[in-house]
C-alpha cells in the first residue's frame, strides 16, 4: 500500500533485508549464499497463470465464492467498432469471498476506508508462507476485539487493492489475489520484490466520502 502506518515498523525493518534477495548462512568454516527470491518473475507469472485458469473453472462449475474482477481503470470500455474489448489475465484480480457482509453499497475511488488487512507475498526460500508486506493488527492471529482497523484512502492505494476495494460491501471478508502489473510491477519498494504477486486478507469495516 502507499499510505503510512506506524504497526509494520517491525516488518518493514525486517523488508529492508528482503530487497537484496539475498541471505547469508554462516556456519565455521564457510558462509553460503542463500537466494530469496530465486526466477522470482517466472514463478509469479506461472502461479497467476495457474490460479487464474483454476478459479475460471471453479466459477464455471457453479463455486460463486470465487470472483475474477476487471481493474477498475477498464470497466466499461468500449472499442470503437462496438465489439467487446478483451483483457489479458492479468489484467484482473482473483477474488475469494470468505465472508458475504451485509452493508449497502460499496466504496467510490474518492471514498476513504476503514479495513483491517494484511499483505503478503508468495513463499519464498525462507519465508515458506510467504513473507508479510504489511498488517494492521500487527499479531499472527487476527482478533476482532482488539484488531483497531487502519484507515487509508481508496485512491492512494495499488490498482488491484483499489479495484478490490471498489467491490467490497462492509462486512465482507476477502482474500485478494494481485497479479504484479496491478501491484507495484516491475520495481522494487522496500516491502516488495519486483514481479510480486500481493495477497490480501481484507476486511471491510466502514468507508466515507471524504
Amino acid at each position: 500500500m502507499k499510505h503510512s502506518n506506524p504497526i509494520r515498523n517491525a516488518v518493514i525493518a525486517a523488508a529492508l533485508l528482503l530487497t537484496t534477495g539475498t541471505f547469508f548462512s554462516c556456519s565455521e568454516d564457510k558462509i553460503e549464499t542463500i537466494e530469496e527470491y530465486p526466477n522470482w518473475k517466472s514463478t509469479n507469472e506461472a502461479y497467476w497463470s495457474k490460479l487464474y485458469n483454476e478459479t475460471k473453472q471453479k466459477i464455471d462449475a457453479g463455486d460463486t465464492s470465487w470472483k475474477i474482477i476487471l481493474n477498475y481503470t477498464y470497466q466499461n470500455q468500449t472499442n470503437p467498432s462496438g465489439t467487446p474489448p478483451t483483457y489479458r489475465p492479468d489484467q484482473y484480480i482473483i477474488v475469494h469471498e470468505l465472508e458475504k457482509g451485509t452493508g449497502a453499497g460499496t466504496p467510490l475511488y474518492t471514498d476513504s476506508v476503514h479495513i483491517h488487512y494484511r499483505g503478503r507475498l508468495l513463499p519464498s526460500t525462507t519465508y515458506t508462507a510467504g513473507f508479510i508486506t504489511e498488517t494492521s493488527w500487527g499479531t499472527d492471529n487476527f482478533n476482532p476485539l482488539t484488531a483497531r482497523p487502519a484507515q487509508m484512502r481508496v485512491s492512494k492505494t495499488v490498482d488491484g487493492f483499489a479495484t478490490a476495494l471498489q467491490n467490497m460491501h462492509i462486512g465482507d471478508h476477502w482474500m485478494v489475489y494481485v497479479p504484479y502489473r496491478l501491484g507495484y510491477g516491475v520495481r522494487k519498494n522496500p516491502r516488495v520484490p519486483a514481479y510480486s504477486t500481493l495477497i490480501f486478507d481484507l476486511r471491510l469495516v466502514s468507508f466515507y466520502k471524504l
